[in-house]
C-alpha cells in the first residue's frame, strides 16, 4: 500500500499582506479540524506544523523519508511567488513535486482572448471558458487512506490561536458547518431545493435563494468540478421530465424541468464570475491594492473616520444597507445583492475609498476571498475591469423596495424597525408624525436619521467620477 501524511501549515506571516481575517481564521480552525476527523475515519491523521511552509516541509520530508509532495495550487500573488520557491528548493533535494488546478474550473493563465491577452470584459472571457472542454468529474473519495506506521510530530490545532478573542462567533456557529461535510450537505439542499428557482430567487435578500457555497469553495472542502457538475445533473434529470406529456401534472413537472435549465445556467455563470476574478487576480496582481484604470489613482476619495465607523457599524440611517452590514457582522456573510448596494454607498455616497470596505470585508466575511474580494470592490467603484460604469449609483431606497419588497430582511436584521410599515420600510425619515408610536421608528433615537442626503451625494459623487475619468 502506498503510505501518505496529510499535513497543514501555518504560515500566515509568510511574505502575504493579506493574512487571513478574524473570520476567516474561525473558519479555517473548524475546517483543519474538521478534516482531521474526516482522515481519523479513513485510518490516518492530519499533522500540523508551524511555518516558514518552506521549512516545515524540508524538515517533515527529512522526518518521514517522502518520496513526493503533493498540492493544489492557489493563485494569490504572494502565495504563487512562495509556492514557486517551495517547489524548486524540493525538487533540489529530490523529491517529485505534482500540484494540482482543483481550486478552479479552468487555469487562468489558459485563457486568452486572439491576440494572446488576458480579458478585461466578463462575457468574452466567460464565452472562451465555454468552448473549452467541459470540467472534468472529479474523483471518488478514498475511504481509507495509509498512513505512515510512525506519524510525525504535531502541533495541537488550538497552539496555532486562530480562534478569534472577539466574542461575536455565535452568529457564526449557527449558521455555518465548515468541512467537507458540511459542504455537501449544503449543495445537496441547493440543488434539490433552490436550484429551480435560483434565476429569480438569487436577488432576493428576503428569501433562501442562494446556495451559499462560497465559503466551502474558498476553504477547498468542495470542488468547482463537483458543484458544476451536480448542477449540471439535477438539470439535465429535471429535463428529463419535459418530454412527451401535455396534462397538467406533467406540464408542471415540464416548467420545473424549465426552470431547473434556467437555475442551471445562471448559476453556472456565477461560478463564471469567481473564474473571472482569479483571472484578473492573475494577469493584473497590482489590483489587490491598486485600481485596474490608472485614472483612478488619483480620485479624490475622502477621509472620514466617523461615516466608515457608522457603515461598518450599520448605522447609515438607510435601511437595506444596514441591514446587509449588520447581517455581515453577525453571520460572516451578506447577501450578493446587498453587497453591492452597500458597497455603492461606501464608494458613490460617502465617496470613501473602496480599499477601506475591501479591507472591512476580509476581516468580517467567512468567505473572504482575495479575487472576489478585489473583483467586486473595484466593480462597485468603477475603476476595474468589467465595471459598473461611473454614473450607475445605487439608489439604497429603490434598491430596497425592488428586492425587500415587504422589508422581511430589514426587519430581521434591524428590529427597530419591526413594527415600521411597508411602505415606509426603506424610508423611514419619511413616516407621517400622524402614525402611532408603535409604528414609527424614533428617529436620532433607536436609529439614526440617513448619514447623507443620497440625491445630494449622488450628485458630488457624479461630478467627482466626471473628473476623474474625463467624461
Amino acid at each position: 500500500m502506498c503510505r501518505n501524511q496529510w499535513v497543514f501549515v501555518w504560515a500566515p506571516e509568510e511574505e502575504d499582506p493579506w493574512p487571513p481575517g478574524a473570520a476567516s481564521r474561525w473558519w479555517l480552525h473548524q475546517s483543519v479540524s474538521a478534516l482531521d476527523d474526516d482522515l481519523l475515519r479513513s485510518g490516518s491523521r492530519l499533522v500540523i506544523r508551524r511555518g516558514p511552509a518552506l521549512q516545515a516541509l524540508r524538515a517533515l520530508a527529512r522526518e518521514t523519508g517522502a518520496q513526493a509532495v503533493f498540492w493544489n495550487r492557489r493563485y494569490e500573488p504572494s502565495v504563487r511567488r512562495r509556492d514557486e520557491k517551495i517547489q524548486a528548493s524540493l525538487e533540489s533535494l529530490g523529491l517529485d513535486v505534482q500540484t494540482f488546478g482543483a481550486s478552479l474550473l479552468f487555469e487562468p493563465g489558459e485563457i486568452l482572448n486572439q491576440s494572446g491577452k488576458p480579458y478585461q470584459v466578463f462575457s468574452q472571457f466567460w464565452r472562451t471558458c465555454l468552448l473549452k472542454p467541459e470540467p472534468a468529474q472529479p474523483l471518488a473519495v478514498q475511504s481509507r487512506i495509509g498512513a505512515l506506521r510512525n506519524r510525525p510530530q504535531s502541533v495541537a490545532l488550538t497552539d496555532l490561536n486562530l480562534l478569534p478573542a472577539a466574542h461575536w462567533t455565535g452568529g457564526l456557529e449557527k449558521m455555518w458547518t465548515p468541512g467537507a461535510a458540511g459542504a455537501r450537505k449544503r449543495l445537496s439542499s441547493f440543488v434539490k431545493g433552490i436550484l429551480a428557482a435560483y434565476a429569480v430567487t438569487r436577488e432576493r435578500p428576503d428569501q433562501t435563494g442562494t446556495s451559499r457555497l462560497s465559503p466551502h469553495l474558498h476553504f477547498g472542502e468542495i470542488s468547482p468540478r463537483e458543484v458544476w457538475h451536480a448542477v449540471r445533473k439535477a438539470s439535465f434529470e429535471g429535463m428529463g421530465q419535459t418530454q412527451f406529456h401535455s396534462d397538467k401534472k406533467h406540464r408542471a413537472a415540464a416548467n420545473q424541468g424549465a426552470d431547473l435549465i434556467r437555475g442551471e445556467e445562471t448559476f453556472l455563470r456565477e461560478l463564471g464570475w469567481r473564474e473571472f476574478a482569479y483571472h484578473l487576480l492573475f494577469h493584473f496582481s497590482h489590483t489587490q491594492e491598486e485600481p485596474l484604470r490608472p485614472n483612478f489613482r488619483k480620485f479624490p476619495w475622502r477621509r472620514n473616520a466617523a461615516a466608515l465607523l457608522a457603515w461598518q457599524r450599520g448605522c447609515t440611517g438607510y435601511p437595506i444597507v444596514d441591514a446587509g452590514m449588520r447581517e455581515l457582522w453577525s453571520t460572516g456573510w451578506m447577501h450578493n445583492r446587498v453587497r453591492m448596494i452597500v458597497a455603492s454607498f461606501l464608494v458613490k455616497d460617502l465617496l470613501i475609498s473602496w480599499q477601506e470596505g475591501a479591507r472591512w470585508f476580509w476581516d468580517t466575511l467567512v468567505d473572504a476571498d482575495l479575487a472576489n474580494n478585489t473583483l467586486g470592490w473595484q466593480w462597485s467603484a468603477g475603476c476595474g475591469a468589467d465595471a459598473a460604469p461611473y454614473f450607475r449609483i445605487f439608489n439604497p431606497v429603490s434598491q430596497g423596495e425592488r428586492f425587500d419588497p415587504e422589508g422581511v430582511y430589514v426587519r430581521r436584521w434591524i428590529p427597530e424597525l419591526a413594527t415600521t410599515p411597508r411602505e415606509f420600510i426603506h424610508r423611514p425619515w419619511q413616516a407621517p408624525a400622524s402614525l402611532s408610536v408603535e409604528k414609527r421608528s424614533r428617529l436620532g433615537e433607536n436609529y439614526p436619521r440617513p448619514l447623507v442626503d443620497h440625491a445630494a451625494a449622488r450628485e458630488k459623487a457624479l461630478e467627482a467620477y466626471r473628473k476623474s475619468s474625463g467624461n
